[in-house]
């Protein structure tokens, strides 16, 4: 009885925090993969949206390939090659961020199951995340299509595009700096208290997206108005989401983003009416 106690206490308890070891490496080296993946995959997207060009527009500025059915593409094409290529982006902007989200969720709920229990679960959150995306990028889709056109058939309205360009930008400021951004900010840092379910995963998954969307929605709309493909201003985004998430005053960042935000929208107004007067 002894020598099985003994065999226990030296054999048996660090088997559990070797597994979790393990399953952590395992996460973190997944995470990693599709993180380099999807950055090679937007890299090689925005080489292949510069190839095809943009259009001139009245007002001084270009309208993106992405929103047209040109080339002989039917609207049904151009709509999976617009959602490939925002899955893509935005696993490459978000995955920074949601990998801190999910290390959260298996660290409130790792030790209630075994490790296949617990990625089984992960996936379970993350899918419900992406789901949330994917439904945003639907929404995206249909109001840049209708705005292209829109464009396209109006000289009056595509005279207008920098200087609404410009005041998205601005609102997008100021949505930065407000409590709603907070909250859902705070939300979005927050260590989850979620049982350790596939319903609960997926509930917690849809809610973190949620809230993701809700805090990332004046950077993302930012990102669409100064160009969606912009290797730099998705730099500049992906560095801000993910500053917010990982310093440990967040909401800080997110209001030196706002201001900074705020500055860049009425350059972009004066810039616009300036245009327009000459």
């Amino acid at each position: 009885m002894n020598a099985l106690a003994r065999a226990v206490r030296a054999g048996g308890k660090p088997a559990a925090p070797r597994r979790a070891s393990v399953s952590g490496l395992a996460f973190a080296g997944i995470c990693m993969v599709l993180f380099a993946a999807s950055v090679a995959a937007t890299l090689a997207q925005s080489l292949s949206m510069s190839a095809m060009g943009e259009l001139p527009m009245p007002g001084g500025w270009s309208m993106s390939m992405l929103w047209m059915p040109t080339c002989g593409r039917s609207w049904a094409r151009v709509a999976l090659s617009f959602a490939g290529m925002w899955i893509v982006m935005m696993a490459a902007m978000m995955l920074p961020s949601l990998t801190q989200m999910l290390a959260r969720y298996r660290d409130a709920v790792g030790s209630q199951v075994h490790s296949t229990q617990l990625a089984l679960l992960t996936l379970r959150v993350a899918l419900g995340y992406w789901v949330v995306w994917i439904a945003g990028g639907v929404a995206v889709f249909a109001l840049g299509a209708a705005l292209t056109t829109f464009e396209l058939r109006s000289q009056a309205l595509a005279r207008a595009v920098p200087l609404a360009a410009g005041v998205v930008v601005l609102l997008a400021g100021a949505l930065q700096l407000s409590a709603w951004k907070a909250r859902h900010l705070a939300c979005c840092r927050a260590t989850p208290r979620v049982a350790a379910n596939a319903a609960a995963a997926w509930r917690h998954g849809v809610r973190i997206g949620i809230h993701c969307g809700c805090c990332c929605a004046g950077l993302t709309a930012m990102l669409l108005v100064v160009g969606m493909m912009d290797l730099r201003m998705m730099a500049v985004v992906t560095a801000a989401i993910t500053a917010e998430r990982f310093s440990p005053n967040g909401a800080r960042i997110a209001r030196m983003v706002g201001a900074a935000a705020l500055g860049g929208g009425l350059l972009l107004i004066v810039q616009a009416c300036f245009s327009a007067a000459g």
